[in-house]
């Protein structure tokens, strides 16, 4: 099996957030992986489905969601509706 290639949202330049998921599209990556994180599953803080929704409107490639986030079943129906495929 091929290994999959998934470039993380989170190493993105916020300032420059559309660029860089543009850059993704030109790439071979195969995903872009989208880390939602909201300090208290895990302790660091990221980026949620305003985000998760600007950046499908940029991308060709299927958004990789990854919660780490407390009871994330509250949020599958509205990240699948922020990043559908």
């Amino acid at each position: 099996m091929k290994p999959l290639i998934a470039p993380s949202v989170l190493a993105a330049d916020f300032a420059n957030l559309q660029r860089d998921v543009e850059m993704i599209n030109r790439s071979e990556a195969d995903w872009v992986h989208f880390d939602v994180m909201d300090g208290q599953f895990v302790p660091n803080i990221s980026m949620g489905m305003p985000v998760c929704e600007a950046v499908r409107k940029h991308t060709t490639k299927v958004l990789d969601v990854h919660l780490m986030i407390v009871q994330p079943e509250r949020y599958l129906e509205a990240f699948r509706k922020a990043a559908p495929t």
